[in-house]
């Protein structure tokens, strides 16, 4: 038995852990304590395959792998965690979130190449490492003439860069100024920072003993379908029609992308650019494909929201101490089913729970936030939708760019993974 000193619940701390709104970070010590390590039941070790790319396949050679997933669905916490992983092993990992810098809306190459190259070199300059390249300081020149305001002489180096992050993120008209400067120096823009910034950097870093450099750019799976005057969608348009050169960074690079690309009628193309290296992210299995609990992923979502609240008892004390949460383990686990394994949709359900009433939660409460979220989810979809759910639910399959952009871009079907490959089944508030 566990002494009952051991289940006080700190509500304040809990309720900030349960936000969904609110990103896990992995490295912070006191979040660390919350996560849980969902690969057995995500059939998928992608991070750790990740960093064996890096570290032991290619440790001196750049390699660039696309990850992608549901949004919500924990990719940034994992991608902290193969930050975590690759410094343990002495690289040098710049991180950064792409929507820092960059409109989502309206992204082309020249935005993402300088976001790169803004960021590693603020990096590095934590160092003790700076940088003088010639052609920057000729491009701050020539955008000067045309955007006078932005006062780029004479500037240090990473501060211009941040200027001009700025801009092309919060104006459209100068934006789309800096532009006509800078995409017809793509080509020029790449070997600079290849050969200015990166060479560089590498050489001084395995100096100070560290094996390499790794830049990971998130939050790139958020860029709209917007149409580009080709008639190519962003995502498209970026990582088909000018994936050979975000391939080209002479490091190792991680760019999180849209799902919508693993859909597309690109997808050999997609894999020609970048290799075999194009991850999926998929659910937590909660459910196996005959449609019976999976009782591995119930207890390991179970320990996640446990953990939430008792972050220093191991798994069998939180089980324990499970009542002062929820009325009983059968709403949990029923919590942790209408979840569907889609890591945020179990926190936003738990959270209006919390809203509606203080712990232990009760099945009547959970029951009330499942069907207003399944009536919110039903509002948006068409008969011909309703048709094409029905069709995923017997054949455990999504074909195609237009249904996934109905279907799991709405979140109505969640993608899984198990030993016999990859299967699809709607999202069980629909079923509720």
């Amino acid at each position: 038995m566990v002494a009952l000193n051991n289940c006080s619940l700190d509500r304040p701390i809990f309720y900030k852990a349960c936000n969904p709104a609110k990103t896990l970070n992995y490295q912070n010590r006191k979040e660390h304590k919350y996560y849980i390590n969902f690969s057995s039941v995500r059939n998928a070790k992608m991070i750790e395959n990740m960093a064996r790319t890096i570290n032991e396949l290619s440790p001196d050679q750049p390699t660039c792998q696309l990850f992608t997933g549901h949004i919500g669905n924990g990719k940034t916490t994992e991608l902290l965690r193969l930050k975590s992983l690759l410094e343990r092993k002495e690289f040098h990992v710049v991180y950064f979130e792409a929507t820092e810098d960059i409109d989502i809306g309206d992204v082309d190459i020249s935005d993402i190449l300088l976001s790169i190259a803004r960021h590693v070199v603020e990096s590095l300059k934590e160092l003790g490492i700076s940088f003088h390249p010639g052609f920057f300081q000729q491009l701050f020149g020539q955008i000067q003439q045309s955007l006078p305001r932005l006062n780029l002489t004479g500037i240090d180096f990473s501060v211009g860069l941040f200027t001009l992050t700025t801009q092309l993120k919060g104006s459209f008209d100068e934006r789309a100024k800096l532009r006509v400067i800078l995409e017809p120096r793509t080509p020029n823009l790449i070997e600079s920072i290849n050969q200015d910034i990166i060479d560089p950097a590498i050489t001084q870093l395995k100096m100070q003993g560290k094996q390499g450099l790794v830049v990971i750019i998130d939050n790139l799976d958020r860029i709209d379908n917007t149409l580009k005057p080709n008639n190519k969608i962003q995502p498209e348009y970026l990582f088909v029609d000018r994936g050979e050169q975000l391939s080209k960074i002479n490091c190792h690079v991680v760019y999180s992308i849209p799902l919508i690309l693993t859909f597309a009628n690109q997808l050999q193309q997609l894999v020609n650019r970048f290799g075999n290296n194009v991850k999926v992210l998929p659910m937590v299995k909660v459910k196996t494909r005959d449609g019976n609990p999976f009782e591995e992923g119930l207890s390991l979502l179970q320990q996640m929201v446990l953990a939430r609240a008792f972050p220093d008892l191991g798994a069998e004390e939180r089980l324990n101490c499970t009542n002062e949460i929820f009325d009983n383990s059968q709403t949990l686990k029923r919590l942790c089913l209408m979840s569907g394994g889609h890591v945020r949709n179990l926190l936003v359900l738990l959270f209006s729970c919390l809203q509606q009433e203080a712990p232990p939660i009760s099945l009547q409460c959970l029951n009330d936030v499942i069907r207003r979220q399944r009536d919110m989810l039903k509002r948006a979809i068409t008969s011909d939708e309703w048709e094409l759910l029905e069709e995923v639910k017997k054949s455990k399959l999504v074909s195609g760019e237009d249904k996934y952009k109905t279907l799991l871009a709405s979140l109505f079907v969640f993608e899984y993974e198990d030993q016999e490959g990859t299967w699809f089944d709607i999202n069980p508030l629909l079923e509720a």
